[in-house]
């Protein structure tokens, strides 16, 4: 299933987007249904109920099958789609330099890690698909991109082996880990530079982990006005999905919701000779196989 946060006539809700390109509103189908509203209002109360949650998604989406409405249902292009989480409950986790590739090009052979590194983003950097990233041309003159997979946790560990580390996830969502880079050159860090105020789409929606067979086997590819900038395949990953989220839990509980972006491929404007940054206008695309393109525009 595909879980959308999305809005129509101003009002938010949460959904599953169908095979056939309808979102399904949840509460309303429960509603039809005649059955008293058990789901929460938001996608990550709704994450954190665990298999209760997906049991009644199941239940609803079959009996929306056998009973279709557009009381409940709306074409994909009626509705605007919202990050799937449009307020992350604590700091997104983000791998950096977990491409070879990647590192060599920001620095060299040296430049490749031997532990993983972790650094994060803020909450308010969150937008969604088709939504503006901000310029900030007054705080920054080099704006570049990352497209990355994000894993999205579905229950509560710690000290997670790297064997039942799968078990923990529910779904997979796209991030385009936006990066001012003279920001964290000046710094000595990645905070600053990496959290300014829409610097992290995410969407268009999270994918449940039943459907991705395996998330370190996966074509990703960025555009930049058409342009392809970026194609990998996260087979490149030099620690993987499990390494990430076993390392992570160690020393730190990770709860349904919590979301780690798992590091970007080669091919960024920094790593350009010269460096090519984003300019206002310029048009990101990000696709990953089996989740979908994610698709943002640059201000003034």
């Amino acid at each position: 299933m595909r879980f959308v946060t999305a809005q129509r006539n101003n009002k938010i809700f949460v959904g599953i987007v169908e095979e056939s390109e309808k979102v399904v509103h949840l509460h309303l189908a429960e509603q039809a249904m005649q059955k008293r509203m058990t789901l929460p209002s938001s996608l990550l109360e709704c994450i954190a109920l665990g298999d209760e949650f997906l049991n009644r998604v199941n239940e609803i989406a079959a009996w929306v099958k056998e009973n279709p409405s557009t009381q409940y249902m709306y074409d994909l292009h009626d509705v605007r789609l919202l990050a799937p989480i449009p307020r992350p409950s604590k700091n997104i986790f983000c791998i950096g330099k977990n491409y070879a590739d990647h590192a060599i090009e920001l620095g060299g052979k040296l430049d490749i890690p031997q532990h993983l590194i972790v650094f994060s983003k803020v909450p308010t950097t969150v937008i969604g698909h088709e939504e503006t990233v901000l310029r900030h041309a007054d705080v920054t003159d080099e704006l570049d991109y990352e497209g990355e997979l994000a894993v999205v946790i579905g229950k509560r560990g710690k000290a997670i082996r790297k064997e039942e580390a799968l078990d923990y996830v529910f779904g997979y969502t796209i991030i385009n880990d936006i990066t001012a880079r003279d920001l964290q050159e000046r710094h000595q860090q990645y905070l600053l530079g990496k959290s300014l105020d829409t610097f992290c789409p995410m969407g268009p929606w999270i994918v449940h982990q039943s459907l991705i067979e395996n998330p370190n086997k996966l074509q990703i590819e960025t555009k930049v006005n058409g342009e392809i900038r970026q194609k990998a395949s996260t087979e490149q990953f030099i620690f993987n999905v499990e390494t990430i989220i076993e390392t992570i839990s160690r020393g730190i509980t990770l709860e349904p919701g919590d979301i780690i972006a798992t590091g970007t491929p080669a091919g960024v404007g920094k790593g350009m000779k010269p460096p090519r940054f984003l300019q206002a206008g310029d048009v990101v695309e990000i696709t990953i196989e089996g989740i979908g393109t994610l698709r943002n525009k640059i201000g003034e």
